[in-house]
């Protein structure tokens, strides 16, 4: 019997080992570019000039493409401001959008209920790709594009956010309806449940629900290049730093490219490596049939 303890310890010992080798050469292969990127962004376009290299680590390193972000001749701080401020506007109102509608599918019973579930539902299938030219003629008409541009990506942004509820509604299916029974029977209306008794239970779900609509805005390019189009004070950081890259001098900005991508990730990496639990407790916490 202890033979064979120890013979399943062995074989325990050696399949973690393998699971673990595999895990470090996927990371590895994961983290090799972000290395590349950093490491580039301290490469001196003006006494290395060029733009992709043949070697990795920079042979003098500089500060110079960071100098270039912060000085007068580049208004990548003012892009950087245009996207944390349409990111900042569109995780607020679509955080309380979609927990407002969540709230309602799950608690209250209404006529026609579910078939706007599932209308929604089907209307998520479509891709948004499929509404540019109709939203952009939309926002033209209402001055909300080019120079308006920033305020035309927040109403996009979370103008249709409520049809987003599928997480967070199974999450709320999880707290017991009991506790609003309770405080019914107590006076409490249902707007002073949904705001004094359920927020408070539920933090990691709408930790989760502001970590995804804040990346949206953040990362998006496509259509705020369709937006912002030809007025270089509305573009966010995607937008401008590709227009660095499609530059006649794509030799010297492939370096400030680098830096501005690495400022760039760190509000990110930064919410992510502080709210990673409460991120993975909302998508597990809201992964029910409801």
């Amino acid at each position: 019997m202890a033979k064979e303890q120890k013979v399943h310890m062995q074989h325990k010992k050696l399949s973690n080992g393998i699971a673990y080798a595999v895990l470090i050469l996927i990371s590895i292969f994961w983290l090799l570019p972000f290395v590349c990127l950093v490491l580039q962004s301290f490469r001196s376009y003006i006494l290395e000039p060029g733009g992709m290299v043949n070697y990795l680590l920079p042979k003098t390193f500089s500060l110079d493409s960071y100098k270039f972000l912060f000085s007068e001749d580049c208004k990548f701080f003012r892009w950087y401001g245009n996207t944390l401020i349409i990111a900042t506007f569109v995780t607020i109102f679509q955080t309380i959008f979609i927990l407002s509608v969540s709230y309602a599918l799950s608690r209250m019973r209404f006529k026609g209920r579910e078939l706007l579930m599932r209308l929604w539902l089907i209307l998520g299938m479509f891709p948004g790709f499929l509404t540019m030219i109709c939203l952009y003629f939309l926002l033209k008409q209402f001055g909300l594009t080019q120079e308006g541009a920033v305020p035309g990506l927040i109403l996009i942004g979370f103008a249709s956010s409520g049809m987003g509820y599928y997480v967070c509604k199974g999450y709320f299916d999880t707290i017991p309806k009991s506790l609003d029974e309770a405080a019914r029977i107590d006076g409490a209306n249902r707007a002073q449940i949904f705001t004094i008794m359920l927020i408070p239970l539920s933090k990691p779900i709408i930790i989760y629900t502001a970590l995804v609509a804040f990346m949206a805005p953040w990362c998006d390019y496509v259509f705020a290049s369709y937006v912002a189009f030809g007025y270089t004070d509305s573009y966010n950081v995607a937008v401008a730093m590709q227009r660095w890259v499609w530059t006649n001098d794509y030799q010297g900005y492939f370096t400030r490219f680098c830096a501005g991508g690495l400022l760039v990730a760190i509000p990110i990496t930064i919410l992510f490596m502080c709210l990673q639990k409460y991120y993975v407790e909302g998508v597990t916490g809201g992964a029910v049939k409801g």
